[in-house]
């Protein structure tokens, strides 16, 4: 008696006693046994293991492998996925972006890496993946935050399926199973033949060193990245093709404002340092630059900084080199003038939800001290932060300030401010910030300020992370050249700026 298999219609079980030859999943790889010769053109995919006297192939090659394979193989036995009946429950129309997104994917044959802004309804272009796929799916998210956001929507979505959990304290898998990145890529040897669907959320995760298993240890032959910015400072972003698939669509903020996100500006306002502060920049600079310049070193690449950082802990001199270089990013990112400009902005939307953000932890306690601002770091304890987060979202705090916790993977619909004061050069960080306050509502106008000291580095950093991404929705709101702003000063920004 013969059966098809569930994924590979042309491979038959037959009894064992008929013949040996199968494929079976081993810890992250597939086994190819009791073959002995490879089929014409899997000579690349498997080597010969003489351990077990069978070949072997990385897991995440099942989908090219499979189809050669057919006629050659008496039992499938890799994947433990099932078909399954993924009927959504909620009454929803996604936008037409969304269905060009999950039309794209398809047509790639379900593999591929789809690029959409904070707020443009990712989760739904997932939601509709899996119930195009039909298949058991594991979601990876990089955050406990984002883990219980998938969990509440899978709930509401699958009503009648069992949805687990692998992290956080958690490890149930189930048919449909949410996992942060860290615990998936710990598990995934033991998982890897379980998911025919896997989901990346925010997959710009995904090529590091460690979570790169997670797609290299499994079969599943479908799988969808889901980002804002794909690209990663180090590169790595190209290794999406391999592990995920093709980027198969993309979509600008500002493609989507005043549709399906709020419309938006970006306004960059200078602000000057003060005569001391920039002769201690200079000299700060100057230290610096002198050792960089005296190593070879340049700090434009990752590997030109990695190396300032090992040189910077072998002498005296590397040790001052860093010191002055933090001095530098300090004077720049916390210069009082740039304090006295959020004063300001604060003062033009009293009534507005607002989001300041800082590269480091002592701004952010800074403002808040300054402002009797609630402020989240990655210090704040987990009830803490949902406290400050349920207190902003109902209108009891106005503002909150944060040092990058509210990048990625917190849901803040209520913001309609953003107040950078420093960032990294990062276009993913901006993009993920000014994500926080784009989310839809009535009438709903959202600004992104930039607050940056003129004459610094921060300019280049601004423009760099910015590129691409406001296409001429920047307006520039000048500052006082030394920082003395007057009351004719102050109402000329307003009038420029504010509408």
């Amino acid at each position: 008696m013969k059966t098809r298999t569930e994924d590979s219609p042309a491979i038959y079980r037959i009894d064992r006693a008929e013949t040996g030859r199968q494929l079976r999943f081993d810890r992250g790889t597939l086994l190819l046994e009791g073959v002995a010769e490879l089929p014409a053109g899997l000579e690349s995919s498997f080597q010969y293991d003489p351990r077990v006297e069978a070949y072997r192939a990385p897991a995440h090659r099942y989908s090219e492998i499979i189809g050669p394979l057919k006629g050659e193989l008496a039992r499938n036995k890799a994947p433990r996925y099932q078909r399954r009946e993924l009927i959504c429950a909620l009454e929803m129309t996604p936008y037409p972006h969304q269905q060009e997104a999950l039309a794209a994917w398809k047509t790639a044959r379900g593999r591929g890496v789809i690029v959409l802004p904070t707020g443009a309804g990712k989760t739904l272009v997932g939601l509709l993946a899996l119930g195009w796929a039909q298949r058991d799916g594991l979601i990876m998210v990089p955050t406990l935050d984002l883990m219980q956001q998938w969990y509440a929507l899978l709930r509401a979505a699958f009503p009648d399926q069992e949805i687990g959990l692998i992290g956080g304290g958690y490890h149930e898998p189930q048919p449909l199973t949410i996992a942060t990145y860290d615990s998936a890529a710990r598990h995934i040897e033991r998982l890897g033949d379980r998911f025919g669907l896997l989901i990346f959320d925010e997959v710009h995760h995904l090529p590091s060193e460690f979570y790169r298993s997670i797609a290299e240890f499994s079969l599943a032959p479908y799988r969808l990245g889901l980002t804002a910015t794909p690209e990663r400072s180090d590169g790595r972003d190209a290794d999406l093709l391999e592990l995920v698939g093709p980027l198969v669509y993309r979509c600008a903020p500002e493609q989507l404002a005043g549709d399906v996100l709020a419309e938006f500006q970006v306004r960059v306002m200078h602000v000057d340092l003060s005569p001391a502060e920039r002769e201690a920049y200079r000299q700060a600079l100057e230290e610096r630059n002198a050792f960089l310049q005296a190593n070879r070193l340049a700090l434009s690449t990752l590997e030109g900084w990695n190396r300032f950082v090992m040189l910077s802990a072998r002498s005296v001199e590397g040790r001052r080199a860093m010191r002055a270089h933090r001095d530098a990013r300090r004077i720049a990112h916390a210069t009082p003038a740039k304090l006295r400009a959020l004063g300001l902005i604060l003062a033009n939307h009293p009534a507005a939800r607002t989001v300041i953000f800082t590269e480091d932890n002592a701004t952010a306690y800074e403002v808040s001290q300054r402002f009797l601002i609630p402020c989240l770091t990655h210090q704040t304890a987990i009830k803490e932060r949902q406290d400050i987060l349920d207190r902003f979202k109902a209108g009891i705090y106005a503002a909150i300030t944060t040092s990058n916790v509210l990048n990625e993977g917190v849901d803040v619909p209520e913001a309609s401010i953003g107040v950078i004061l420093s960032g990294s050069a990062s276009a993913r960080e901006f993009v993920q910030r000014l994500g926080r306050i784009l989310r839809r509502g009535a009438g709903k106008q959202a600004v992104l300020y930039e607050v940056i000291a003129r004459e610094t580095r921060e300019e280049r950093v601004a423009g760099r992370r910015r590129e691409s991404v406001t296409q001429g929705r920047v307006e520039n709101a000048e500052w006082m050249a030394d920082g003395r702003e007057s009351a004719v000063a102050q109402q000329r920004l307003w009038d420029e700026g504010s509408h």
